[in-house]
Order: C-alpha cells, then structure tokens, then sequence
C-alpha cells in the first residue's frame, strides 16, 4: 500500500485495538471489494441543485448522476452545520455519543452590545451573542476536533487494506492529532477548518464578491488563507494559486489515477457554494441576467462545481472505473440562507436552524451495476448510513461492542428488505431538540417554549402544527426522543451564539 511518508502519532496508533470487533467476510483483497467515493458538498440547500424542482438553479451533471443511481427525496445530516455533521458522516455515530453536540470554534465573544433587551452585536441579526461566565483558553480551542476515540470510515477500510485519501474541506480538527493522517488517512489535498478562499483575493480571472449584508461575511474574509485556512499537502502547508474547486477535483484525479488498480476510499470534500463568494469570470458572465450580484456570484460557484462534478463521472467512465465503485453525494447541511444567496425554496429555516431547511439535503447513491438506476427512494434516510453502507459493501462486519447509528441501505434500494431503513431519527444542540419517525417530525425549542408537530407526508414543508390533534404522536415521539438521549456524552466545547429564525410568528433561538 502507498505511503504518504507521514505517520499518525503513537496514542493514536495505540488505538488500533478498538479494531478487534472487525471481521472480514470478504476475503479477496483486492479484485472484489468496491472503491468507495464519497462526494460532500458545502451548504447546498434542496433548491440549489435541480434533482427536487424546488428553485431553478439548473445542475445537469449532478442530474445526470441521479439518473445513474437512486435519488434520496427524504435524506437528512445529524446538524444543520458543517463540523458536527461531517462528524457523524465519516464515524457513522450521532455525534452526540461522543460529544461534538456543536460546531468548533476559533474565538469566543467577550464584548457585547445591549440592545432593546438582546445582545446583539453591531448589525449582527439574526447572529444573538451568548452570555458566558467563562471561555475556553486558546489551548483548549486549538484541541477542538473528532476525539480520538471515534474510528472512521478511512481508518476501518485502511486497516482493510484500502488506499483512503481525503480532498477538500476537513473541519474535523487542525491540530497534528486532530489532522486526517490521525484518522486513517493515507494521502490529503485542502484545508483544515469550516473555509477558505478559492484563489488568493485578487487573482487575475476570479470575481471576488463581498456580501455587505451578512455579518458573518468579513470573518470569512478575514482568514484569508492562513493557519487553518490555509491550504495543505500530507499536513504541509502549500503555495495554491488555483481555484479550488477546480483543484480538488484535479487532486481527486490524480489520486483515482494513482491508485485504480487497488481499491481506494477516497473522500472528495468539496467547499463550494460555502462562502466566501468567488468564482471564475467565465462561469460570472454566464449569469449576467442576474441583476443581484451576490446571486450571480453564487450561481456562477454552483455552476462551476457541477462542471467539476461532471469532470470526475467522465474521469470514472473512461477509466472503467464507475461500475467498480460505489460513489455517495450528499451535502453537509442545508442552504445558509443568511447570506442572502440561497432561500431552500419552500423549506423552512436553513442552515444553522433545525427546521427541514437547514436537515434534509439533496443526496444520491450510485452503486456497481445498479438495477434501478434513475429511481427515487421515498423513505427518510441518514448521513450517517454512507458508513455503514460502505463497510458492508467492502465485506466488513461489526461484531458487537461498537454501537453504529447508521444502516446499510443496499438491502432497502434493491428490495430485499420492504421495511424503512430507520424507526426515528434525532437531533439535538442544547435548546433545539428534534425527533421525527416516518410520518411525524416533532420540533421541541426549549427558548421559545414550543413543542410543535409536522405531518410531513401530508406537508413536507413543515405546516401546519398537529400536535393538538395528535397527542400521543407527540407522547410516543417523546418519549423515543428521551431513550436515545440515554447514549449521549455532554458536549466537549460550548456553543458561543444563538442564531434566531421566525416561523409562524415565533423568535426560535438555536445554539451554535
């Protein structure tokens, strides 16, 4: 096996005992376990791709991955953020079992502003700063990351004799134990924490674009691309000029190209449509009909990343590689439409906000020699089931003793299983707590006092509220809400603000 000619540190090398509950049923090393794709998107809400009808932003190679594969109408992440959600997509556990209940962070406030009651900061709605009698010091927020415990994806196939490389976006931790070589990672392209800028800000070719009505915006910027920002190779910081959508898909071509004779896992972690907005000229003028240059900026990212989609299909078919390879798309959380680029069409909420805006994502599957390619899977699915999906199809078997969340799906896409894949699935960061089964989804906002209740097979679009005509679906709801909470491990860092969403006439606060 390839090695990338740097090592994970001895504690965590110490760990490999928690392998002892793998066991292999495939034996042939190589020729008859499938690559594994997996294909992350950042912040690309339902109605910012074409696959549901819920906008029209156009997405044709996205589309066409969909028809070659099943299209999941009801697939949710574990958070409605990016850390959290990425946490539990590469461990397969709700990362509530293990603490990282909420998004990491770089500073945390100490100076506020009272303002009619609230305490805002300068032009920060909807962002409400928290009061905190004590921060974290700067060591323990440079520690912020996936614990060493947790096992993920690329650790179990590489024990298995799998090639893994990660390409993009990590967000899991930028500390050395904390980096992707920690967790089983044989070779990495990207950044560290939750952004960086596509090209250096004032590269010939890139329209830049600020957005002077989102308070988050100048943070964005204001990184740059230095410390965790900044871009890395095996853990060593590099000079990357290009535009970095483009270039994680040429690293992620170069690694498959590298590697096709052996099975790989490999994780392409795109940032995009995350801000910062930048994109190229040419994708820019292509939407000059856009009158809103934030949006025209935004479509021209999207449209941009679609391409780079379509560049990695044509790379798999031509090297014969696509009906060897299981190949996951999903994004990590819904649009954030607090930066005034995206709306998630008739959803509610978005990013940073537990309403189906900001949990139910466009997500699709392509499996090796698919039989009902092009279909649509009705059934609520999770994140966390590319794990689970994945170790079976690579004849790996959990023995007893490590608890997974997630499911394999292939029995439920081919039909030898008729059931839905999950009874509940659950939610929670501090006053925001969330369960639905697969009809009902339960809403319970400690800030405001609320408890409301969807029928979602009646209105996915989370109205109207039924919790007084369905007392005991809330009781039931409940009560499976309470049992699932008895695995959970108290958050490892504070939430430092609350973000607010109006729904029906209510303030809802969600910790962040």
């Amino acid at each position: 096996m390839a090695s990338s000619g740097f090592k994970m540190d001895a504690d965590h090398e110490a760990l490999y005992s928690k392998f002892d509950f793998l066991q292999t049923t495939n034996h042939n090393p190589d020729t008859t376990r499938p690559n594994i794709i997996l294909i992350t998107v950042d912040d690309l809400g339902m109605a910012d791709c074409s696959l549901y009808g819920e906008g029209d932003i156009s997405t044709p190679n996205i589309e066409q991955l969909g028809t070659e594969g099943i299209i999941f109408d009801n697939a949710y992440v574990t958070s409605p953020v990016c850390a959290p959600s990425r946490a539990a997509m590469i461990t397969g556990r709700y990362q509530h079992r293990f603490g990282f209940e909420f998004t990491m962070h770089e500073r945390y406030l100490k100076n506020r502003l009272e303002y009619l009651g609230f305490r805002y900061f300068v032009n920060s709605e909807p962002w409400v700063a928290k009061w905190m009698s004590s921060v974290p010091d700067a060591a323990a927020i440079h520690n912020q990351g996936l614990p060493l415990s947790e096992i993920t994806l690329a650790e179990i196939l590489k024990k298995q004799g799998y090639n893994t490389g990660i390409m993009g976006k990590w967000h899991l931790g930028w500390s050395k134990e904390k980096q992707p070589a920690a967790f089983g990672f044989d070779e990495q392209y990207g950044f560290f924490n939750s952004h960086s800028l596509y090209s250096p800000e004032g590269t010939d070719g890139i329209i830049d674009q600020k957005i002077d009505a989102d308070w988050t915006d100048s943070y964005i910027w204001s990184g740059q691309r230095n410390g965790p920002h900044a871009i890395y190779r095996n853990g060593i910081e590099i000079d990357e000029n290009g535009y970095l959508t483009d270039r994680i898909t040429d690293e992620s071509i170069a690694y498959m190209n590298k590697h096709k004779g052996h099975p790989f896992f490999l994780w392409i972690s795109f940032s995009a449509p995350h801000t910062p907005l930048q994109a190229p000229r040419e994708y820019v003028d292509q939407f000059s009909d856009i009158e809103d240059p934030v949006k025209r900026v935004y479509r021209a990212m999207i449209s941009n990343l679609d391409d780079n989609i379509g560049r990695l299909i044509e790379y798999l078919k031509d090297k014969n590689l696509a009906e060897s390879s299981i190949i996951f798309f999903i994004s990590d959380n819904g649009g954030a439409e607090y930066t005034h680029t995206t709306d998630n069409g008739r959803y509610e909420g978005g990013k940073n906000t537990e309403f189906e805006g900001g949990l139910k994502v466009p997500m699709i599957i392509r499996l090796p020699g698919m039989r009902a390619a092009g279909s649509r899977f009705p059934h609520m699915v999770s994140s966390m089931d590319v794990f689970s999906t994945s170790i079976a199809s690579a004849g790996i078997e959990m023995m007893p003793g490590r608890e997974l969340d997630g499911v394999n799906l292939v029995p439920y896409l081919v039909g030898e299983n008729k059931k839905p894949p999950h009874e509940y699935l659950f939610w929670q960061r501090g006053i925001s707590k969330v369960v639905r089964n697969n009809e009902f989804k339960l809403v319970m906002n400690e800030y405001s006092g609320t408890e409301i209740l969807y029928d979602l097979n009646q209105n996915k679009y989370e109205n109207p509220d039924v919790a007084s005509d369905n007392p005991m679906v809330v009781k039931e709801l409940k009560m499976a809400f309470q049992d699932w909470t008895q695995s959970n491990k108290p958050p490892m860092w504070p939430p430092v603000i609350y973000f607010t969403a109006e729904k029906d006439g209510v303030r809802y606060y969600f910790e962040q």
